[in-house]
């Protein structure tokens, strides 16, 4: 006999591809364990006013393989000598420093006494999610975060990380990147594993593998070895980019890296407060280790597995060798100035791309017979290489955009209305350093467009007589594939454009990019070891292979209906004045925070008022 799923599902069962589900949700209540019944929370929700939109599933629902969810993140694991010592405020301020990789979602997950797992995450930003009194619920002294940042399609829930599996052993699972053969891991998922994915995030989908290749020891207890032979088994399934960190219940923590070291993570280490061992700890970026006191950062290498127990490293490399090409635009955009990824400092990486941005810049100001009275960077990524442009050339630096911080990154929002509405919230131009002057607005890079337009056209409003526009990128003319989200390439300015057309695009009077030689130059003189870096999106060529036509079609495809459904509960809640994902009005906390209250904190749809 052949078991189907049950397709047949009732409006109130489903909103854009969130299930609706009995979830026994584990809680403290004045030191008792008690059992929370979370399809209580959504017994009205067919109430709604805009139940109507529910009627339709979603194409994320329907979808039979996950999309790319993960997307830009960050992640990190915690692990104190001293398991009295809990990890959670640690990992939490950790995670407020990872902040720039990730405002749409984060979680923490602990291990406590007896293995025992204690969970938070939201939707939201760190200081929203976590408060003193929820952190005090997460028992442990090992852990593991995960932060991340809105992307087209992800405002489920459900897909804030980091996930969770209970069999084999216990496993919680943070990850940053992107699978590219979803398609047929889910196959195998179906056929072969018969492991259930309950949400499409490629994330989770990646657990469920290494998950299934630990289960096949068979054993009651697993050692280091056993978890290097299923990372090894996992390694070779799956394609694409990641950086990872694992926790096994009661065992220790594990880091892991996709073989071509696309995403960065790494580990350090500190003297223990009992002052005997040492206490771990495994980043994105190394600005984390450095805050929270901890020294001897060493990136994970391309392909390589570390395993960290309280009594002992263990280090394996899981994969063959394969072309080391870490991601240029985490230099460019992503990372933060003050980290160092794989042996390159940030900062020193981007003055360099101010210095030789410079000598383009001087180049094409020649041939156009146009001279510059001030440069002034768009805050803040860009800052570092402006400051060496200016020097370079001998001109003034302003700081002429002044930043609100409280609004988020613009080229990530989805829907082009809702980019260009908050860039004039975001920069306020000031006259005097404008008017009546010729202008060089030095940017990081220019993706869409939208912000670059509505800079250009501030610039003007306030009285520049011209504006030209320099970018220490070159332009991005190709989708990203392993963890960023801009797949659309007709989304992109630089698709089918020269630079004059692009400059007319933006309304600039002239559009200045760095050379992709210049650009990797720049970053690779820091660590001369580092022979190649992933560059597709300037170049189109893909360093895993595996990407084709077909498949950046069906990435385009997969994020125009995410938009269109993002756009649509939007609308729907805005007009019905609803704010969150969909919970009925009035039923949300009170207070500055859309979380105040811990227990409303735990467990995955934990954004939602009490019933």
């Amino acid at each position: 006999m052949t078991l189907r799923r049950n397709t047949e599902r009732k409006p109130s069962e489903e909103v854009f591809g969130v299930r609706k589900w009995r979830q026994a949700v584990h809680v403290l209540n004045s030191g008792k364990s008690e059992f929370l019944d979370e399809h209580n929370r959504w017994r009205n929700f067919g109430k709604c006013p805009f139940s109507q939109l529910l009627n339709t599933r979603s194409s994320r629902a329907q979808r039979s393989t996950p999309s790319p969810g993960s997307r830009m993140c960050g992640i990190l694991g915690l692990l104190h000598h001293d398991p009295n010592v809990d990890a959670a405020p640690e990992i939490c301020e950790g995670l407020s420093l990872l902040q720039h990789r990730g405002q749409d979602a984060a979680g923490i997950i602990t291990c406590g006494p007896k293995g025992r797992f204690y969970q938070i995450k939201a939707n939201g930003m760190v200081r929203d999610i976590f408060d003193p009194s929820s952190i005090s619920k997460l028992v442990g002294g090992m852990g593991v975060g995960h932060v991340r940042y809105p992307t087209a399609g992800s405002f489920n829930n459900a897909e804030a990380q980091p996930f969770y599996v209970n069999s084999p052993y216990g496993i919680c699972f943070a990850h940053n990147g992107n699978l590219i053969n979803t398609s047929s891991l889910m196959q195998f998922m179906d056929e072969e594993a018969h492991r259930h994915i309950n949400t499409a995030s490629d994330s989770e989908l990646l657990l469920n593998i290494f998950a299934y290749n630990l289960q096949q020891t068979g054993k009651f207890r697993i050692n280091e070895e056993d978890v290097f032979i299923a990372l090894t088994k996992m390694v070779n399934q799956v394609k694409g980019a990641y950086a990872c960190v694992a926790m096994l219940a009661g065992f220790g923590l594990i880091a892991f890296r996709d073989p071509n070291g696309i995403r960065p993570v790494g580990i350090a280490t500190r003297a223990s407060s009992t002052g005997s061992g040492k206490d771990y700890i495994i980043a994105s970026e190394s600005v984390v280790a450095d805050a929270s006191g901890f020294t001897d950062w060493d990136d994970v290498k391309p392909g390589e597995a570390v395993i960290i127990t309280r009594n002992n490293v263990s280090r394996k490399q899981i994969a063959p060798p394969a072309t080391f090409a870490p991601d240029i635009f985490e230099f460019v955009y992503f990372a933060r100035p003050d980290s160092v990824i794989d042996g390159v400092s940030v900062y020193r990486s981007r003055m360099s791309m101010g210095d030789a941005l410079a000598e383009k810049v001087k180049q094409v100001l020649k041939d156009a017979n146009l001279s510059v009275d001030v440069v002034i960077p768009v805050p803040d990524t860009s800052r570092v290489a402006a400051l060496n442009l200016a020097q370079a050339l001998g001109l003034p630096y302003r700081e002429g955009f002044i930043k609100n911080r409280y609004v988020g990154r613009t080229f990530i929002m989805p829907g082009q209305q809702m980019r260009r509405k908050n860039v004039r919230k975001k920069l306020n131009a000031m006259a005097l350093e404008f008017v009546n002057k010729n202008v060089l607005i030095v940017d990081d890079s220019i993706v869409r467009g939208t912000t670059s337009k509505e800079i250009v056209q501030m610039a003007k409003d306030v009285g520049a007589k011209k504006v030209i526009v320099a970018s220490c990128a070159p332009p991005i003319r190709y989708p990203n594939v392993y963890g960023i989200d801009m797949p659309s390439r007709k989304e992109l300015v630089a698709h089918n454009r020269d630079e004059d057309a692009i400059a007319s695009a933006i309304g600039a009077d002239l559009a200045i990019f760095q050379t992709l030689p210049d650009l990797v130059e720049s970053v690779r003189q820091w660590n001369p070891k580092i022979t190649e870096f992933d560059c597709s999106v300037f170049t189109g060529e893909y360093v895993t292979g595996y990407v084709d036509e077909a498949y950046l079609e069906h990435l385009e495809t997969l994020r125009a209906d995410n938009v269109r459904g993002k756009l649509q509960l939007d609308t729907a809640l805005a007009q019905n004045g609803v704010n969150g994902d969909c919970a009925p009005k009035g039923n949300q906390t009170a207070g500055s925070s859309p979380v105040t209250s811990s227990d409303d904190t735990i467990g995955l749809h934990n954004s939602f008022g009490k019933p």
